[in-house]
């Protein structure tokens, strides 16, 4: 052994060295339709504006007032319930690391379904949490008996409902949320209703929020149409958004970033179109899901469409060699056996989608 790997033995945690870091599949040269990112970009003269606009910024200084003003304009976009506040983060993945560490109590644990994000179950893990994990049903709904008994069991801290649920693209049945959500209240923990795809859903948990106060919302402006930019927000009653904005980390949403976004709110109408583009290609692309045999298409209230076919393996194969790139998400759980995961994106591509499925079958 090299002094450099017996010191990397010695030092470094041993679930680090276990683990396998978050991977990000080479996209070049591919119709990329594997990370559910916004397709479009902006118009050449909303480009023109906005490079004229980060050009004035004073990049020299510590980010400091543009924060408190994306903040005070995110408030007024979304119509944060009266009560409530909000933190922001570089991303959902910043924000569900605060919450982590702002509830790293000995013995304290994050509960969520699977499959699903994968980001709970790390981040929890990374600091010293436990993980506990509640497999769906076969058909991707919440299991309402395993939930509630993993619940009473375990008292979790922190309960993750991805809404739509990340990767399998639904909405969760609401009467059966609406008892997980009142058996945490009663085990003194807290429900974070994370909703990335918020753009492409029919519902959100956004203003019935302010009757539970141990509820909070997390969204990212990714899917909205700034992937690039890296902007999460965390929503709550006041006194919880104020606890855990406490291990935010100093500035950590840069100058540029909040220009960004406080250009996308002021173009909102833009974003709101190209989402409206979006959900219309999801009913375009999954009616023509329903009509290819062999494969089945799950409903979807994102920007992406389960799929599973008779062998995933070499139907995403063949459809990176047809030039389309998907993710493969078989073996991200069991439930998930001969899974593709597509994002939607453009018209064009996912008419070249659909060739190279059909092509690869």
């Amino acid at each position: 052994m090299t002094p450099l790997a017996d010191r990397l033995q010695t030092t470094v945690r041993q679930d680090v060295q276990s683990m396998h870091a978050y991977a990000i599949q080479p996209s070049a040269g591919f119709v990329k339709l594997d990370a559910m990112e916004n397709p479009f970009r902006l118009p050449p003269e909303l480009q023109r504006e906005l490079g004229e606009r980060l050009g004035r910024v004073a990049i020299n200084r510590y980010p400091g007032a543009g924060a408190a003003a994306l903040a005070e304009a995110l408030a007024a976009y979304i119509e944060l319930p009266a009560g409530c506040a909000l933190t922001l983060g570089n991303g959902s993945d910043e924000l569900i690391d605060m919450l982590s560490v702002a509830c790293m109590r000995p013995g304290a644990t994050v509960l969520a379904p699977l499959p699903g994000f994968v980001m709970y179950e790390m981040s929890a893990r990374l600091r010293g949490l436990n993980f506990v994990g509640v497999p769906l049903t076969a058909d991707f709904e919440l299991d309402a008996d395993a939930m509630l008994a993993a619940i009473a069991q375990h008292r979790p801290a922190i309960t993750y409902i991805a809404y739509p649920n990340n990767p399998t693209a639904n909405l969760f049945n609401d009467a059966v949320i609406d008892r997980i959500v009142a058996a945490v209240g009663e085990q003194q923990g807290f429900v974070v209703f994370d909703e990335a795809y918020q753009p492409f859903s029919s519902r959100s948990w956004l203003q019935r929020m302010a009757a539970h106060p141990h509820v909070m919302v997390m969204r990212t402006l990714s899917k909205f149409g700034l992937a690039g930019v890296r902007l999460g927000y965390l929503c709550g009653a006041s006194p919880l958004v104020h606890e855990v904005d406490k291990v935010r980390p100093p500035y950590n949403v840069s100058v540029l970033n909040a220009e960004c976004a406080l250009f996308a709110l002021e173009h909102a109408d833009e974003y709101a179109r190209q989402a409206a583009l979006l959900r219309n290609e999801r009913t375009r692309l999954q009616a023509a899901l329903a009509g290819i045999a062999g494969v089945t298409a799950f409903p979807s209230e994102a920007n992406m469409v389960l799929v599973r076919v008779p062998d995933s393996a070499a139907v995403f194969a063949g459809m990176k060699g047809h030039g389309v790139l998907v993710k493969h998400i078989a073996g991200l759980h069991p439930l998930l056996k001969n899974c593709l995961r597509l994002t939607v994106g453009a018209p064009e591509e996912n008419d070249q989608m659909i060739r190279a499925l059909k092509a690869s079958l």
